[in-house]
């Protein structure tokens, strides 16, 4: 028995170390954050922790989430944050709680593609817009 396992040792450690083609590099990948705003239009103050409702209520803190790239490949995946609420409008109402949406961020580190999509707890994919006003970003609106 023990020479079986000393036999089957390489084995397996040159199955877990790859064996790939040696010029195989890994592909780069590149932080960026996702950001997602669910339009649930709540009346709460602005900055304080929020979920979906309704029929948003799967963007929530803990939902698992994917980032697909154009052939459906996941790129990257993880768990949402709790949401951020946000004003839905600019203007100060000069009240405490305001219409808002909920807003959802994450960092990621995703690979060159000329297109992304968001899948939230295995829901229909969303479309992903590239957006470097405030850094390097992919970002929805939920309807």
């Amino acid at each position: 028995m023990r020479r079986r396992v000393v036999t089957l040792l390489p084995l397996l450690l040159a199955g877990a170390t790859g064996c790939g083609p040696a010029d195989a590099a890994p592909e780069a990948v590149s932080p960026t954050t996702v950001r997602v705003l669910v339009r649930d239009i709540n009346i709460r103050a602005a900055g304080v922790d929020c979920a979906g409702t309704g029929p948003y209520q799967h963007f929530h803190n803990r939902a698992s989430f994917r980032v697909l790239d154009p052939d459906g490949a996941a790129v990257a995946s993880g768990r949402l944050p709790a949401g951020t609420a946000v004003a839905a409008v600019g203007e100060d109402l000069r009240v405490e709680r305001v219409p808002t949406y909920c807003e959802f961020a994450v960092g990621v580190r995703v690979p060159q593609r000329t297109s992304y999509r968001l899948e939230v707890d295995g829901r229909a994919a969303l479309d992903l817009t590239s957006d470097s006003s405030e850094g390097p970003a992919l970002v929805a609106v939920v309807p």
